[in-house]
């Protein structure tokens, strides 16, 4: 039945973070119910491992994730990159006595990290996430603290995956929306089409290494196209 609860529970949370803006308040949602649901939990964080190499803290509830994971990266090892990599989760009941990061775990310690809980919430492309725990003292995480843990990682990627699919799609209207307006100015500046008008902001683009959406950009907030615009008149022809 705790189980059955704390799922409702979940599943209510994420609806109501669905509101929100973009994926990191999503996240910051799930490290606050971690924080509150998973017993020995003292700090958490959301870890995301870009390319596979480069790790970095989303939603840190305090420094202490940050230094975690700046560790992990700078010895290459550790239990966010094993829960990310090979699928699984990884608990260490005391940090002082872990043999299986040596390098790690000492310096872990050191920052006040004793007892650590990584469990892995997605996988896209070479882009790998996992919800990491910790806890201020040694011995404090659990069976039941596992079986929480799960619960929590499994509605985060699901409602984290919803927030960026429609922050995508909100990015996606805006510039179609931005590339309109861009596409305007030059088809009322040169008397040109609205085809004529997208293969000048592309070749604007191209020419100067840039982005069309910051060419677009540029253009609406400037009036002035990146490269000059020599020969935009001649595209109508």
């Amino acid at each position: 039945m705790r189980e059955r609860d704390l799922a409702t529970e979940l599943a209510e949370l994420a609806r109501s973070l669905q509101q929100e803006p973009d994926g990191d308040a999503v996240l910051a949602g799930f490290v606050r119910a971690a924080l509150e649901l998973v017993p020995g939990a003292d700090e958490g964080s959301i870890s995301v491992v870009q390319g596979r190499k480069n790790i970095g803290s989303r939603a840190p509830s305090s420094e202490l994730p940050k230094r975690i994971d700046a560790l992990q990266m700078e010895t290459n090892e550790g239990p966010c990159l094993e829960a990310a990599y090979e699928h699984r989760t990884i608990r260490v009941a005391d940090m002082g006595a872990e043999e299986r990061w040596p390098l790690f775990a000492r310096r872990a310690s050191e920052e006040g990290a004793r007892g650590m809980l990584s469990i892995q919430i997605w996988v896209t492309g070479d882009d790998l996430g996992a919800l990491n725990l910790y806890s201020y003292e040694a011995n404090a995480f659990t069976d039941e603290s596992e079986n929480i843990g799960l619960l929590v990682a499994s509605h985060a990627a699901v409602a984290f995956a919803e927030a960026e699919e429609s922050r995508q799609l909100r990015e996606a209207i805006d510039s179609r929306d931005l590339i309109g307006q861009a596409k305007g100015i030059l088809m009322e500046r040169h008397k040109i089409k609205g085809p004529q008008a997208f293969i000048a902001l592309s070749t604007a683009s191209q020419r100067t290494n840039t982005k069309l959406r910051k060419v677009v950009d540029h253009l609406i907030d400037t009036g002035e196209l990146l490269g000059g615009e020599d020969g935009i008149a001649e595209l109508n022809h």
